[in-house]
């Protein structure tokens, strides 16, 4: 039995999946224009920014802050990697376990980049003004 248009009508205008994934879209589309011509992504940015701790970083703790599995995350590591901006290491403990951490290139590459990222978030922030705290506090407890 075929669905009737009026629901799909529905599902378009009331999933909250549909419309967090577009407004990710958005976002992702807006961060990586103004990343491009440093030559990342949003994704590698946070993926950067996430290894930027004074300590290597086993992957699990990475992955868990980035909401990524671990295969997603080993992929965007190893474009990082050929790029020589992320380089992986045996862990001191556990010969079967890697740590990451930014190359020299790697954070030289993530401080050029931390001021367009404070860039394009202080514009977001003065478009979206006082649904900026109660946006954050609504996705922190979807998530």
């Amino acid at each position: 039995m075929p669905i009737p248009f009026s629901t799909t009508l529905h599902v378009r205008d009331t999933c909250l999946c549909l419309h967090v994934q577009r407004a990710a879209r958005a976002l992702a589309r807006r961060f990586d224009n103004a990343l491009k011509p440093l030559g990342i992504t949003n994704g590698q940015f946070s993926l950067m920014m996430a290894l930027n701790r004074p300590q290597p970083a086993p992957m699990g703790p990475v992955a868990e802050v980035l909401a990524m599995d671990r295969t997603t995350l080993t992929a965007a590591v190893k474009v990082l990697e050929r790029r020589g901006l992320v380089e992986t290491l045996p862990h001191p403990q556990d010969g079967r376990s890697r740590l990451m951490r930014l190359t020299t290139e790697g954070t030289r590459l993530l401080s050029e980049a931390l001021p367009v990222w404070q860039r394009v978030h202080g514009e977001l922030d003065g478009e979206l003004g006082d649904a900026m705290a109660p946006l954050r506090k609504t996705l922190a407890t979807v998530r």
